[in-house]
């Protein structure tokens, strides 16, 4: 049976990636958009400070399972489509989060948002189906970049509609620039004709859902329950003992829901390993920037900013990583994404020493953060190239699923290592408790020393400069998996 036609490429790719980019922006700063809300929010709605905290913990467990989740669906029934129901999802949890003020439906209503982080992988994998070859590596660099991006744009804009607007709107607008991403995605970007084959493997993702939520959970509340506390060592081991159970189930399965020996490969596990890193030392800068120049006077080294001048402080940062994406690939393009790497871990430490010694002016705290941001950019673009050229091309979805995953995983444990740093290292300052600059200085240090290992994995990454079929969207990747056509429409 002769199999239909891929689909035809988009008339103006231009747009697609235009697109597929303004979607992974709104959904990264869906993940951050409530971080200047947390202090109001037992007031707003009564809750508990406990249970506040956990419109940004579910945003990070259900993004972090459903990420690599969505990326298989999306290699085995369609990128476009699980794309699209992505967003959908984000819709919905922006409505949930619009209507109420009660602390449930506004839980609800944020898993949903995080749900939907899965839109950049998927995104990247159509990028990669459908570009030409010299195409690919800026497209996905830019794509990769949202992530960053977003986290330095919602920070601000939350703050503005905060001091200027009942809080409800952020929710409103967020669901209204949802449908209208669906929209443009319907009219400019294709379905991707690539599937992989098999049937979806359900047990496998509830294995990895459980590992998932066991780790996660404990990392994130272990700092409230007591890290030696029974429920957080009993998480941990429960983490372990289903992630064992796990994968050796998914070696024997025909078709996994992460292909284990893939993922083994020197070239895919470090490169993950480093995306780890490379996450934990980004998302201090998110989350000590603003509250660090908020401190008041009397610390000695705050600077007492209203809320909108903190995050305005991560603005420029956002603006560095748009404008350098297309620089990262074009170092990918002639020096290989492996160079890319290991140069945007370099400035990454670079940036937290310029932080390091100089945390007493305003200026000077912004061109380290942007520094920070510089370095992310570069590396957010560099990592889904280094995983697209270690795996076929059928399985770009998933893979990326779980690079990113990884980053959101560095993520939780860099947010419960600044907890616990900030929260043991203080001193009384203005009638209250206030972390010291030391902690804060201990903070920048410590994600420096992350993103130095990571320079130090990124090294130890096979080959050099990649074939550019490696990463072309029209090439096979040495014929080691075959894929199939759509079946049917798109």
């Amino acid at each position: 049976m002769t199999a239909p036609a891929p689909a035809a490429a988009p008339d103006h790719p231009r747009f697609a990636v235009g697109v597929l980019a303004f979607c992974g922006v709104v959904v990264a700063i869906m993940q951050t958009i409530v971080v200047p809300l947390l202090p109001h929010i037992p007031q707003l709605t009564g809750a508990t400070p406990a249970a506040a905290s956990w419109l940004v913990t579910v945003t990070l467990l259900t993004g972090a399972v459903f990420t690599p989740v969505l990326g298989r669906v999306g290699d085995m029934y369609g990128k476009r489509r699980v794309l699209v129901a992505s967003l959908g999802v984000l819709v919905v949890g922006s409505v949930l989060c619009a209507v109420s003020s009660h602390i449930g439906v506004l839980i609800a209503g944020r898993a949903l948002q995080g749900a939907a982080i899965a839109v950049v992988p998927l995104g990247i994998s159509i990028l990669r189906d459908e570009l030409p070859p010299e195409r690919v590596l800026s497209a996905v660099a830019l794509m990769s970049s949202t992530l960053g991006i977003g986290a330095a744009v919602g920070l601000p804009v939350a703050a503005v509609v905060i001091e200027n607007s009942e809080w409800h709107t952020m929710f409103w607008v967020s669901g209204v620039i949802g449908l209208l991403d669906i929209a443009l995605v319907l009219r400019f970007v294709p379905e991707s004709p690539l599937r992989s084959r098999g049937r979806f493997d359900a047990l496998g993702a509830l294995g990895l859902t459980a590992a998932l939520v066991c780790l996660l959970l404990a990392v994130t509340q272990g700092g409230g329950w007591g890290w030696t506390s029974a429920r957080t060592l009993g998480l941990f081991a429960a983490a372990v003992v289903t992630a064992l159970v796990w994968g050796a189930y998914e070696l024997r399965v025909r078709t996994p829901m992460v292909d284990l020996r893939i993922s083994a490969r020197p070239a895919v596990l470090l490169t993950n390993i480093a995306a780890l890193l490379i996450g934990f030392a980004f998302y201090a800068n998110s989350l000590v920037t603003a509250q660090m120049v908020q401190e008041p006077k009397a610390t000695g080294y705050g600077l007492g900013a209203s809320l909108v001048v903190s995050g305005l402080c991560l603005l420029p940062g956002g603006v560095t990583m748009v404008a350098l994406s297309p620089v990262s690939a074009r170092i990918s393009a002639a020096r290989g994404p492996k160079t890319s790497l290991a140069l945007a871990a370099g400035i990454i430490a670079v940036g937290y020493v310029v932080r390091y010694f100089t945390s007493h002016s305003l200026w000077l705290i912004i061109a380290g953060a942007t520094v920070v941001a510089a370095g992310t950019a570069i590396a957010y673009s560099a990592l889904p190239a280094l995983v697209m050229r270690g795996v076929p091309v059928s399985e770009t979805g998933a893979a990326n699923g779980l690079n990113t995953l990884m980053r959101s995983i560095g993520q939780a444990f860099c947010s419960a290592t600044v907890a616990a740093v900030l929260a043991n290292m203080t001193f009384l300052a203005a009638g209250r408790r206030a972390p010291t600059l030391g902690a804060y200085q201990l903070v920048f240090l410590i994600a420096a020393g992350a993103a130095l290992l990571a320079l130090a994995v990124t090294l130890c990454l096979p080959g050099g400069r990649a074939a550019t079929g490696t990463v072309g969207g029209k090439r096979r990747s040495s014929g080691r998996t075959r894929t199939m056509p759509i079946q049917g429409g798109a």
